[in-house]
């Protein structure tokens, strides 16, 4: 019966596996990381709780899609919490940690990044039920959208607490991966597979959505010339398509071959000297997705600075109170708020233009 080291602290998983804690990450180099690491998690932070609160403030975001994109807004802000506890819990500190720690500190980076990657098929999925129906919006229910969000985050802490459960290395150290000491080389190659068909998954998806609307958009331009609105639409999904898959391809996929190399028991393949970089790679992909899927939307993007320009706007008028009669500094309009095919919402903010309505009045 092999014996289990529950009671062993990481510097002998670390020891044993030869692993690299970067000792020698002191000095400069340390303080450049964690300051480059705090500003794309407040970045992260930001971003994220604006598109949740864009999402409850505008009730022409009470749709399927968008509640499954503050979904990814809130997976996102939940990565951001997830490397700010690996920043304080890494380098030298990694060797000093507990099993359990060290668990938790990799199950929030998995349950994060599950839930985000799981997030971006499911919104493919919905983009591609709409689109191909010809319509702006799915016909999920709220209770399905529900469904959904809870069954995201029942496989996300689920895929987190796998290794936790028992698929770990402790009880048999033989089968220990290099870059995760405590992590079995069979769970890295299942998770790392697991991923990689979910992404080329997405790639499908995508791909469909876009041949489907650029035969279609073929089809009636023969025919008639059409709004300009419909002739913009293929050129905005591609654009939209393209941003996705690249920062996809380029933040996620080479982490998941170096710890598939990892599972695989490639020592030959330098994965130490590489995994830290993969790693920022990853976090900058939490930091892009509000960028691609909410301020791309000009609706989104509108409802963002309207907020951010009516509380600053608030906090002038309440300086000024005592000597200007209180007015309504900001009002949405609708004039040209309009969908189109590709589920994106034209409309105005805040500003002089609404001055100048109300002039017009």
């Amino acid at each position: 019966m092999n014996e289990c080291y529950y009671d062993k602290r990481m510097d002998f998983f670390y020891n044993r596996t030869k692993t690299d804690t970067a000792d020698e990450w002191t000095g400069p180099q340390l303080i450049g990381v964690l300051c480059f690491g705090t500003f794309f998690c407040l970045f992260i932070f930001i971003s994220n709780s604006l598109v949740i609160a864009a999402v409850v403030k505008n009730k022409r975001f009470h749709f399927p899609f968008y509640y499954l994109l503050a979904n990814l807004a809130a997976a996102d802000f939940f990565a951001g919490i997830a490397y700010v506890f690996l920043m304080f819990n890494t380098g030298p500190v990694s060797k000093t940690l507990t099993v359990n720690r060290w668990f938790l500190r990799q199950g929030l980076l998995d349950t994060s990044l599950t839930a985000s990657l799981v997030n971006l098929l499911v919104i493919a999925v919905e983009r591609h039920m709409s689109i191909m129906r010809m319509k702006i919006h799915s016909n999920l229910t709220k209770k399905r959208v529900t469904f959904l969000i809870i069954s995201i985050w029942a496989i996300a802490i689920f895929m987190g607490a796998v290794p936790t459960l028992g698929w770990n290395c402790i009880c048999d150290i033989t089968v220990c991966s290099s870059l995760a000491p405590i992590y079995s080389r069979s769970y890295l190659v299942f998770w790392s597979v697991l991923n990689l068909v979910v992404f080329f998954i997405m790639v499908v998806v995508y791909i469909r959505i876009y041949m489907y609307v650029q035969r279609k958009t073929n089809v009636l331009s023969s025919h008639t010339s059409g709004s300009i609105s419909r002739r913009r639409t293929p050129v905005k999904l591609m654009k939209t398509v393209m941003t996705v898959l690249g920062a996809f391809v380029v933040c996620w996929t080479p982490g998941l071959v170096v710890l598939l190399l990892d599972g695989l028991n490639c020592t030959d393949c330098g994965i130490q000297n590489v995994k830290r970089w993969f790693l920022l790679l990853a976090l900058l992909n939490s930091v892009m997705n509000p960028i691609i899927y909410s301020y791309k939307d000009d609706e989104m993007w509108a409802t963002m600075k309207r907020m951010i320009c009516c509380s600053s706007e608030d906090r002038s008028q309440e300086r000024r109170s005592s000597r200007i009669p209180s007015t309504v500094l900001c009002r949405s309009t609708d004039i040209s708020g309009h969908y189109i095919e590709d589920g994106i919402i034209q409309g105005t903010i805040c500003g002089k233009g609404d001055l100048g309505d109300k002039g017009n009045s």
